[in-house]
């Protein structure tokens, strides 16, 4: 896709599709509307006079004008009622809009920026969301598809707006495109079957990302986690052919040795269950249990684009979890990175187990102010929050406060769960210092407090995102596989901390 900005007027646009807002509360048509009309021959003002055209928000009027030059396609484009418009609803309208025009083969549009309000967002703040909105809506996956896609050219957007708002227009379609993109990029990544996003391809697209964006990497191989002691990785390993990558990415954005934010992502490139193997059906979504890994890629890619003043350090143990002959099995004993010990209840319970080495390594080697988890970790969560939000937990309330700060102004929900100390006696094995499961009551709760033992005193957070990784339809800006979520959230996490 391709952005442009522009201070002339709408009508002046050469795009094939011009689009301006209507909102539900507005009570005549306004100027710019009211020019086109006119030269459309009335028939908006008819649609409006009919109560066709009624603002509503999604709702989407097109009107055709029939000539060989200049526009052949005005959008009256519904945002709803002014005041209860929010950045996430104009972002889910602008993916609509552009999915419609894209199915009516519209190759260049033109959007008047001038006149949507959204809460207290600025100029520059609508002109990200529609970037956002138009990238992430019209996102596909077609790498493995050999048919010719039926849409025609990369769609190109212009931005009307007035002189005055162009740089801040302008900046916002930078952010845009960088906030947009490392979605993508992660996107790419969990719609990759799992033969094609193995820990060893893991490897090599952070090593890409790191090349890209200057970013200084360092993938340790199995003999090296061998020495460091990391019994969690290599046990949950072991059953697979793949061999385990542990990847160690960071950001310098300031003179300073001290690492402000060590973010971890889940890599299990594809989860059988081990042992205790998955039922077969839907199986093959498990491609997606490295979503973690995926977004806190995204979000380094971006962060090294925008240069904020901090430190940020990812880290990511990936691995494939398979059922052979030199599996890891229930009943046995791991030892992590810190030295304590993990009964295995099952072997579907895996990804707190190499996270426990990750956290280990943080807190041992890296030594950050905070750290973060992000995890496809448990299907209690999706039992617990659905498909609508992904669960923060946190040692440290300051920390949660600025992550779920950071979901609200990005559009990617959070909700806080507890983590009352009586949840951790579920967790208690009789043989090891813990067990892997503390069983279905509050599962969501007993994985957070699980891991909450090797993030030690560290202000953290474990972000899970089960139930929120993919999306089983077409919903606003998300199609149909990865969301990418949370990118957008710790991007602007990391921003907002740079802040202060």
């Amino acid at each position: 896709m391709d952005f442009k900005v522009s201070s002339s007027g709408l009508n002046q646009s050469t795009a094939q599709a011009l689009v301006i807002a209507f909102f539900e509360d507005d009570k005549k048509l306004n100027t710019e509307i009211v020019e086109l009309d006119k030269i459309l021959g009335g028939v908006i003002s008819y649609s409006f006079k009919q109560k066709r055209l009624t603002g509503k928000l999604g709702e989407c009027e097109l009107f055709y004008r029939l000539i060989d030059k200049g526009f052949s396609l005005v959008v009256i484009m519904g945002l709803g009622n002014k005041s209860a418009l929010t950045s996430d609803k104009l972002r889910r309208a602008i993916a609509g809009l552009c999915r419609t025009l894209r199915q009516k083969k519209v190759a260049t549009i033109a959007i008047q920026t001038r006149g949507i309000h959204a809460g207290d967002a600025k100029s520059s703040d609508i002109a990200q969301v529609i970037v956002e909105g138009s990238m992430l809506g019209l996102y596909t996956f077609r790498k493995h598809i050999t048919k010719k896609a039926e849409y025609g050219d990369p769609l190109e957007i212009t931005l009307i707006c007035s002189a005055s708002d162009e740089p801040a227009v302008q900046s916002g379609v930078k952010m845009g495109r960088i906030m947009a993109g490392a979605g993508i990029l992660a996107r790419d990544m969990v719609n990759e079957p799992g033969n094609f996003m193995t820990p060893s391809d893991i490897a090599s697209s952070a090593t890409e990302i790191a090349r890209k964006s200057g970013l200084a990497l360092k993938i340790l191989e199995k003999d090296e986690m061998v020495e460091l002691g990391m019994g969690g990785v290599l046990g949950v390993s072991q059953g697979s052919a793949e061999p385990p990558k542990f990847i160690i990415m960071s950001y310098t954005g300031r003179k300073n040795r001290f690492v402000d934010l060590a973010l971890i992502g889940k890599g299990v490139t594809f989860d059988s269950g081990g042992i205790s193997l998955k039922p077969s059906e839907n199986m093959g979504d498990m491609k997606g249990d490295m979503a973690g890994a995926a977004s806190v890629l995204g979000a380094m890619s971006a962060i090294a684009q925008l240069k904020p003043d901090i430190n940020v350090t990812a880290v990511i143990a990936a691995v494939e979890n398979m059922p052979s002959g030199y599996a890891y099995k229930p009943g046995d004993i791991v030892k992590a990175m810190n030295g304590k010990t993990i009964e295995v209840i099952t072997t579907d319970a895996e990804g707190r187990i190499t996270l426990a080495d990750a956290l280990s390594y943080v807190n041992a080697i890296i030594k950050p102010n905070n750290i973060i988890d992000v995890a496809t970790l448990t299907g209690a969560c999706v039992v617990a929050l659905g498909h609508v939000c992904n669960a923060v937990f946190t040692n440290t309330q300051e920390l949660a406060d600025r992550v779920l700060n950071a979901s609200i102004l990005s559009g990617e929900l959070s909700w806080q769960l507890p983590m009352f100390e009586e949840y951790k006696e579920q967790n208690k094995s009789d043989v090891a210092d813990l067990k892997n499961t503390g069983g279905r009551p509050g599962g969501a709760i007993t994985a957070a407090q699980f891991l909450r033992e090797f993030a030690g005193d560290t202000p953290w957070v474990h972000m899970d995102i089960a139930g929120v990784d993919m999306s089983e339809k077409e919903d606003g800006y998300y199609i149909k596989g990865a969301t990418g979520i949370p990118v957008r959230t710790l991007v602007t996490l990391v921003m907002e901390m740079a802040k202060k």
